[in-house]
């Protein structure tokens, strides 16, 4: 199989009860099982979910990388796609948090690195796929955003270093990590805020629309974040800013926890989310979230809640 040089990536699209794993490549989308079947290849696993893919990566990428050069299949009408997260259930999803000093200090904490970092996880019921609307729950009024980077990784990892920490990164995709803050002022003695109710609603992590794979990405630390709500840039800063680079956190984190093929790591953010000013979004809002190098912009309207509560008690 010759060496392959077209950058393509990888997403899933509806409709929910028939998820199906899209490839793109030179700006167009096709069906994987599609492409497999007009290539005449043989799946090297049982199916094709992005999940799956992830579990058996070193033998998938050769055969996707192909599949990019010269696709065999009549493209999607883009346009009439209903976009899924890219990973529908991956076994966990990872947050950094406190990670870029920037945001901090808009958050009225000292800008210094802590000792080690900083995470929480978020469950699988945060997940929300490209346009699809974050419906603002009817307990929370501040409901706020925030544009990260995303790691996928590709390769069971545990207690690993360097290359091996690198190696088991199968690629990257924007994660807002949505955060209701009407929880945050509130701390209880000896436990902090919480976390559960403040990052958990139903769709508190648009994610997607497309996972890059690593080799077309190059320097993690060194690529765009610019988050807007109805056009106008709330969040536009660099990776280089980091506290803890996609290395240190995945090499900490795998000392912590067994991290799977499809685990999400996502990495923090950096400034510009509403908290820091006093701006929450509300129904009718569009948010937009572009890293360089990763493909489109992840779209995510706003919408109301069916019924409102008093908030939290």
């Amino acid at each position: 199989m010759a060496d392959p040089t077209t950058p393509w990536r990888l997403g899933t699209v509806g409709p929910d009860a028939a998820p199906r794993t899209v490839l793109e490549s030179g700006g167009r989308l096709y069906e994987l099982d599609a492409l497999l079947a007009g290539a005449a290849l043989r799946a090297p696993t049982a199916g094709t979910a992005t999940r799956e893919l992830l579990g058996d990566w070193d033998a998938w990428r050769p055969i996707l990388a192909a599949l990019a050069e010269a696709p065999g299949a009549e493209p999607l009408a883009a346009d009439e796609l209903e976009w899924l997260p890219p990973i529908a259930n991956p076994s966990k999803i990872i947050c950094a948090g406190a990670n870029y000093g920037d945001h901090l200090a808009e958050m009225g904490d000292e800008p210094t690195r802590t000792e080690r970092p900083f995470a929480f996880i978020k469950p699988s019921n945060t997940l929300l796929g490209h346009r699809r609307a974050l419906v603002l729950p009817a307990m929370a009024r501040k409901v706020d955003w925030e544009g990260e980077l995303s790691v996928v990784i590709g390769r069971v990892a545990k207690d690993v270093r360097g290359e091996r920490a690198l190696a088991a990164i199968a690629g990257y995709c924007p994660f807002n990590d949505v955060s209701a803050r009407d929880w945050i002022d509130t701390p209880v003695l000896a436990v902090g805020m919480d976390w559960i109710v403040h990052k958990s609603f139903d769709g508190f992590a648009p994610t997607g629309p497309l996972i890059t794979p690593a080799e077309f990405v190059g320097d993690p630390q060194r690529l765009a974040i610019r988050l807007s709500v109805n056009g106008v840039v709330k969040q536009d800063a660099s990776t280089s800013h980091m506290l803890w680079g996609v290395l240190e956190l995945v090499e900490y984190l795998s000392t912590v926890m067994t991290l799977f093929p499809g685990d999400v790591i996502s990495t923090g953010s950096p400034s510009g989310v509403g908290h820091g000013r006093g701006e929450y979004l509300a129904a009718g809002d569009a948010i937009a979230l572009s890293i360089s190098g990763l493909g489109p912009a992840l779209e995510t309207p706003v919408a109301a809640a069916a019924a409102r509560h008093d908030g939290p008690t």
